[in-house]
């Protein structure tokens, strides 16, 4: 049975930094990029510990194990990912000076545990336990990433902005 919580343990972040390494652009098919998704972003187990230490990730176990995990980023980090700061630029312009939101940094669920549910449990268990005083979720989608897009959509996310990065990417910014 798949239990969802926050990360409280360097082996829980061991194991995020695992199941993101299955799943980025560099370990995956052509295949599976167009149909499973993809990640974008590698994480330092040591950023990656800074971030949890502000607002524990969330992450589905299922026997211990971690097979799913959505990545809380405090606003506070914006300067803390190179390839993240123009999406917090842009999330800025957007909605202007508040910081009553928390950026989803990176969601992912393991092949095995893909279309249970776990993905939209994931982001009822990041809504719960958000800090007081925050009340949105903010996260950017590749484009290109239809799947994961799509999957955002279908539990209530909306289009925020779309914008090409600097990096020659088109993003789309959506809001929960």
């Amino acid at each position: 049975m798949v239990r969802y919580t926050q990360a409280s343990s360097d082996n829980h972040l061991e194991q995020i930094l695992e199941l993101q390494q299955q799943n980025l652009p560099k370990n995956l098919s052509a295949d599976e990029l167009k149909n499973e998704g993809f990640l974008t972003v590698e994480h330092s187990f040591s950023v990656l510990k800074e971030m949890n230490d502000e607002c524990g990730h969330i992450i589905a176990l299922d026997n211990e194990n971690v097979v799913a995990y959505a990545l809380c980023m405090h606003p506070k980090f914006s300067e803390s990912i190179e390839v993240l700061k123009p999406m917090f630029h842009e999330i800025n312009l957007a909605i202007g000076g508040s910081q009553n939101y928390m950026v989803m940094g990176q969601i992912c669920v393991a092949k095995s545990h893909r279309g249970q549910g776990v993905f939209r449990k994931l982001y009822e268990t990041m809504k719960e336990k958000l800090p007081m005083g925050m009340d949105t979720i903010i996260t950017e989608v590749d484009a290109k990433n239809q799947r994961s897009l799509n999957a955002h959509l279908a539990i209530g996310f909306s289009e925020l902005k779309r914008y090409r990065g600097d990096d020659g990417k088109d993003w789309v910014l959506i809001v929960l």
